[in-house]
């Protein structure tokens, strides 16, 4: 035994409104990235873009992550300053993402200079880069703050408020339109007022959402921080700066290769729905052709996509809850597999229905995979990496993400166009295929460090 050896202390244990304090500011996040998938299709075809060509237009989300979320993640490991260590990036993206949800529905305000489909192209890759900015740190505030045996209970907690943020931006234009009587259709090329004041009301949420995990939730400052984990020994004395990033890529955890294949399968099948379930719900439930986008018909068909969005992420909130009981029973491993044979069945199951009420059952199934898909790799990942790395890995985690929506973004298109005769409704079935590949690839993942799951202290 080594009697020099500095004794580790353990991080105390938080209370249910530490932890709710500490993702609140996901609620805001989650509002309006649920805005952006929800309507970001409808926007671009409102200013012009074909069926076929969406997923072209998509790709910006997912390049702009997987450039935005290892830096952020490497420098945030790295920052100690009176906002503390991961505070300054997610307050940094959700003004910036709050300018963008501003300005994408307003793009036709440029035509004169430049063509409102560039503009709305460049301000959704602007907003996801913005959500990236803001999201990678809540991952690693969660890893920083909380035990080991809390992880599971935090990553949760996160996923509840995303559900409820994701709810709420799903079906605001639906309750703007329908309840409030805000016109759901507008001059061709020009994005409806149901759709423009619910992403004004998200910029708004999502700041003062961020606001409010900053002002309320504190962060251990480096000299506390160091007496929870023991001394990295391969710390100093090699690469700095951004070329570190790739010596921990290289050096990044069995464990977390192994969830990369689970994550290509997964964002790969949750791209497909993001970017075709508008266009497949329109053509193949309402029949009603892609390219009318400034009907009332096609605007009904997509305001209720908005809601089914809402239900996903709402049964994912409640779902989210739940995880931690599950687990306790199961494992991680079981749980998220059956979550994502849940989500693939939902997909798949679109094709079959005919009545768009039904969709909602088809829901369902999707917010058990999405619920998941939020917390358990992230339970599984923090528990095999290095403390003092955990913002840079959470952050090339995100190539795992990027990286399938990327190629889904490049081939999707052209699939849809080409093989399936741009029924989109085919992409949805075979993101349902691709969630079961999900499921089996799961199984075979180390997860080596069994965490108990205690429920946080009252």
């Amino acid at each position: 035994m080594n009697k020099n050896k500095p004794t580790i202390a353990q991080k105390p244990r938080l209370s249910f409104w530490q932890i709710f304090n500490m993702s609140f500011g996901f609620l805001g996040i989650q509002f309006g990235f649920a805005l952006q998938t929800g309507n970001a299709s409808r926007i671009l075809q409102t200013f012009g873009a074909d069926v076929e060509h969406l997923s072209w237009f998509w790709l910006a989300a997912p390049i702009t992550g997987m450039v935005v979320q290892p830096i952020i993640g490497h420098y945030s490991d790295r920052t100690w300053n009176r906002l503390g260590r991961r505070r300054p990036y997610f307050l940094t993206g959700a003004i910036l993402s709050g300018v963008a949800l501003f300005f994408m529905p307003n793009s036709s305000m440029l035509a004169a200079l430049i063509p409102p489909i560039v503009v709305g192209a460049g301000m959704l890759m602007i907003m996801d880069a913005s959500f990236n900015v803001a999201m990678e740190p809540f991952r690693a505030l969660v890893a920083d703050n909380l035990p080991d045996s809390q992880h599971t209970t935090g990553f949760s907690m996160q996923t509840c408020l995303i559900g409820v943020g994701a709810v709420i931006g799903s079906w605001l234009p639906y309750v703007f339109a329908e309840w409030f009587g805000i016109a759901k259709t507008a001059n061709r090329g020009i994005v409806p007022d149901n759709v423009l004041y619910s992403f004004y009301i998200g910029a708004a949420v999502l700041i003062g959402a961020i606001l409010w995990t900053v002002i309320r939730t504190k962060e251990y400052p480096p000299e506390v921080y160091a007496t929870f984990h023991e001394k990295d020994e391969t710390e100093s004395g090699h690469q700095g700066g951004l070329l570190e990033i790739f010596s921990d890529l290289a050096n990044m955890p069995k464990t977390m290769k192994q969830l990369g294949l689970v994550q290509f399968f997964s964002w790969f099948a949750l791209f497909s729905m993001w970017v075709f379930t508008t266009p497949a719900v329109v053509d193949h439930v309402y029949h009603i052709p892609a390219r009318d986008t400034s009907s009332s018909a096609y605007n009904d068909a997509a305001n209720w996509v908005n809601v089914l969005f809402g239900v996903y992420n709402l049964v994912s909130a409640v779902y989210a809850l739940l995880l931690p009981r599950i687990v306790k029973k199961l494992s991680r491993k079981k749980a998220h597999a059956f979550s994502l044979t849940m989500g693939g069945l939902g997909l798949i199951s679109i094709f079959f229905i005919s009545d768009p009420h039904l969709l909602i059952l088809s829901m369902v199934g999707i917010g058990l995979a999405w619920g998941s898909i939020l917390a358990m790799p992230y339970a599984i990942l923090s528990s095999s990496i290095p403390a003092k790395k955990i913002g840079v890995y959470m952050g090339i985690f995100n190539f795992f993400i990027t990286f399938p929506q990327i190629v889904n973004g490049i081939i999707g298109g052209p699939i849809v166009k080409y093989a399936y005769s741009g029924h989109a409704i085919y992409a949805l079935v075979m993101a349902g295929v691709f969630m079961f590949l999900a499921a089996i690839a799961v199984l075979f993942v180390q997860d080596g460090k069994k965490i108990q799951i205690i429920e946080a202290a009252s």
